[in-house]
């Protein structure tokens, strides 16, 4: 990669924030644009980015400018017809999909890939943390920040293996070159791209091609998907209950879980989450299995486990107490939701479950209304967001009302974004849950807050 500076649109996102940061740890110039200033995007500033927020080419520095040492990346959400973008392509400078250099960047290396409809978060982020936490070690591009490390970006002088998010949006994860590829599910989502269902897993069959003669693929059993590996590639299945690797002799019970790990060579006894949920007893096995693959010890993989604390907004406590307890989690797929929500009231069997929920992208909704709906419906009590549009326009007659009139709770409310904190501070929870991947992280602290002073500052 010759290129002096690197320019990113969409420099926010956190998939673009962590390839920024590995370009101003190369001593690259970096800068970019994104829509709205952000946590990570005042990181990266203090990192040394030059970063604006208004689509406006006066506003881009002019050592960005040279189109012989600048290289444009892009993420696929930022539209088509975005000012920077077009004008950049328009002069002819050299302009990659940020998957077209994540691929680069890792095709020389060992790359572990995880794709998944959901789940590819957490379990990337479990191995990027067992591999890390042994002798074999590991660097890291990853889709959440790392609570161990405060960071989405992992590098490493001794090892040659790379821990990538496979993202599916846009067939993004095609320009993957895996030695070890991990699909955690292939559930339809993104049908204003494939079209169909069938397009949607077909694309999941083609990734499973990419993966390298000597490599593996660990694969959730049950997925309906035909793998394309070549002959020489290994076929490993992974669950909860069953597969070439699974727990058994789950315990759950005052606030942790314990499993044994059943593996082709070992039993790994005694194992315990360090986020004690239900649904990463699923996701311990998946990243156990690609950490075992690479020579990662057992002691090692029981460990690290334990000691793993999740990555930011995937099932991220924020309060913890006897009267109140505050989880933040990304889920924004109905499989995601429904496995959330079971974890949690596996958790809080005897008390209230009251979740916050705000769509993502109009195309989703009018997918899955009945979905969201159905998984909603496990809640005791339900609020409903407008839909955060993202990258879409409108769609007419789509908006939350259509998830909400088929939600079956005891309680549902519709209520817009700047009116729920005054909710939350007449409301009465027991357990609250925010759910979405659109700017609801924006009110956590506001939320947090609120909680607090309610129910732990005595006034209550």
């Amino acid at each position: 990669m010759n290129y002096e500076s690197i320019y990113f649109i969409g420099i926010g996102g956190i998939g673009m924030s962590n390839l920024a940061r590995y370009f101003l740890l190369k001593g690259k110039k970096v800068g970019g644009y994104d829509r709205v200033e952000t946590v990570l995007t005042r990181s990266l500033q203090k990192e040394g980015a030059f970063i604006h927020y208004e689509d406006d080419i006066h506003s881009i520095p002019v050592l960005f400018f040279d189109k012989e040492k600048t290289l444009v990346v892009y993420t696929p959400a930022v539209p088509a017809s975005h000012g920077e973008l077009l004008y950049f392509r328009k002069n002819g400078y050299m302009v990659m999909k940020r998957a077209q250099l994540l691929g680069e960047i890792t095709n020389s290396s060992n790359a572990i890939c995880v794709a998944g409809t959901h789940g590819k978060t957490t379990v990337s982020s479990m191995i990027a943390h067992l591999l890390r936490q042994s002798q074999v070690d590991c660097n890291a591009f990853l889709g959440g920040i790392l609570k161990n490390y405060n960071n989405n970006l992992l590098l490493s002088e001794k090892s040659n293996i790379t821990v990538v998010e496979a993202d599916e949006y846009d067939r993004s994860f095609h320009w993957l070159k895996p030695w070890i590829a991990v699909v955690t599910s292939a559930d339809p989502d993104h049908l204003d791209i494939y079209g169909t269902e069938e397009a949607y897993r077909e694309s999941f069959e083609k990734f499973t091609s990419l993966i390298r003669p000597d490599g593996h693929l660990i694969m959730k059993k049950g997925i309906p998907m035909t793998p394309r590996t070549g002959e020489m590639v290994k076929i490993w299945s992974y669950g909860e209950s069953e597969g070439d690797f699974h727990a058994k002799n789950i315990r759950i019970g005052n606030g942790e879980i314990v499993f044994d790990l059943v593996t082709p060579s070992v039993i790994i006894s005694d194992i315990s989450p360090g986020i004690p949920v239900k649904i990463n007893v699923e996701n311990s096995v998946a990243a156990a299995a690609a950490a075992l693959l690479c020579g990662v010890t057992p002691d090692e993989v029981k460990e690290a486990i334990h000691t793993f604390q999740g990555a930011g907004r995937r099932f991220d406590f924020h309060i913890k107490s006897d009267r109140i307890v505050f989880i933040d989690d990304y889920a924004h797929h109905p499989r995601e939701l429904s496995a959330a929500i079971t974890s949690i009231k596996v958790l809080y069997a005897d008390k209230k479950i009251t979740a916050v929920f705000q769509p993502h992208l109009y195309s989703r909704t009018r997918d899955f209304a009945l979905e969201f709906a159905d998984s909603l419906s496990l809640l005791d009590d339900v609020v409903l967001l407008d839909i955060y549009p993202a990258r879409e326009e409108p769609i007419e007659g789509v908006t939350s009302q259509i998830i909400f009139d088929k939600i079956r709770s005891k309680e549902k409310l519709l209520c817009k974004k700047g009116e729920l904190i005054a909710l939350l501070r007449e409301k009465d929870v027991e357990v609250l849950v925010t759910f979405g991947a659109g700017d609801i992280d924006r009110l956590l602290p506001e939320i947090e807050q609120v909680l607090t002073e309610k129910y732990l500052s005595g006034s209550k």
